[in-house]
Order: structure tokens, then sequence, then C-alpha cells
């Protein structure tokens, strides 16, 4: 079997509900623009000293549910693939939540603003969040979309609750990563 199919080269490709749409429609860019959140992880965990492998487990874990979340970005609100998708719950956001409240405890209280950088692995999680952050804005201008309620925008609160939390994990995890180094926040002077 060959990687290319040749059905996307006049711009065109299928979402995983069936229907065809231009490779620059609202739903390929969310999804998209969440296939990169996804290899900057993957970039932050080969980065990563052997020592961190329970981070590299927590991260594997979130591009898990990357993957999760990635399904019903490519199915369309009221299609028989959307039906079959597994709900998404409030586990993946508390599972993330327990992986900052733990990272936190062991980090000095934030007064000032932190900018990106210190260690390379660090500087990828900062990277990271960055992209989180435009993936969140692409699922909530896709969900407005979808409005009004009923259409399938409430279908993605838990999308958008979940990108929301791994921003913050990904700040929290840039400030861990130094700090277990023996590396300080780089804090901004203004």
């Amino acid at each position: 079997m060959t990687i290319y199919t040749k059905t996307g080269d006049r711009g065109k490709t299928t979402l995983f509900s069936g229907e065809r749409v231009t490779k620059d429609h609202n739903r390929i860019r969310a999804c998209g623009d969440l296939d990169e959140l996804n290899a900057a992880i993957g970039v932050l965990i080969a980065s990563l000293d052997p020592a961190d492998g329970q981070t590299g487990d927590q991260l594997m874990r979130i591009q898990s549910d990357l993957l999760h979340a990635g399904a019903w970005l490519a199915a369309t609100p009221g299609s028989a693939s959307r039906q079959r998708l597994a709900p998404i719950t409030e586990v993946s956001c508390r599972t993330v939540e327990s992986f900052i409240d733990a990272m936190a405890a062991e980090l000095p209280e934030l007064k000032a603003f932190v900018l990106p950088g210190g260690l390379m692995r660090a500087a990828w999680a900062h990277m990271a969040r960055t992209v989180c952050r435009r993936v969140e804005r692409a699922v909530v201008h896709l969900a407005d979309l979808q409005d009004p309620p009923g259409s399938g925008r409430d279908d993605l609160l838990p999308v958008i609750a979940f990108l929301n939390r791994l921003s913050d994990y990904l700040f929290v995890l840039a400030r861990h990563l130094n700090q277990k180094a023996g590396v300080a926040d780089l804090i901004w002077q203004p």
C-alpha cells in the first residue's frame, strides 16, 4: 500500500466523517494546528533527559488524548462517525490538573512574568504551550461557527477545556524542567 492517494491534489481532503472539504476549511485548520501541537510535544519528549521518564509518560498520555480530540474535530456535528466516538470527559482535564499540582508544589511562587527559555527541553515546553494556545483559538473559532447550541458547539467544549488546561501544564512543566536542572526562571525585566 502506498502512502499517497492523490485525492488531495486539487486542494480538497476528506474528513473522518466522510465529507470532502477544502484543505483550508476551518475544521482542517484546527486539525492541522492540533497535529502540530502533537508533533511539538513529540519533540519535547525527544529532548527530555532519560531521568524525566515520568514526564515522558505524562506527555505520551497527553498525545493520546490529543488524537482523541482530533477525531472529534475531524467529524462534523450529527455525523454517524461522531456518534461512534467515545465522549470526551473531564477525566483528561483532571489528570492534567493532577500533573500540574504535583509540579507546582515543588516550584517557588511566581511573582513576575517568565520569559520562555532556559534548558532546551524547557524552551520546547514553552514552544508547545504557544502552539497549544493557537490550537485552542482555532477550536474556539470552529465551535463558534457551529452555533447555536445544539449544533455541535457543546461537543467541543471539553476539547477547549482540555487545551486550556494543557497550556497551563506546559507552562508549569517548563518551569519544573528548569528548576529540576538548577536553572532559574528567566524573569522579565521591564
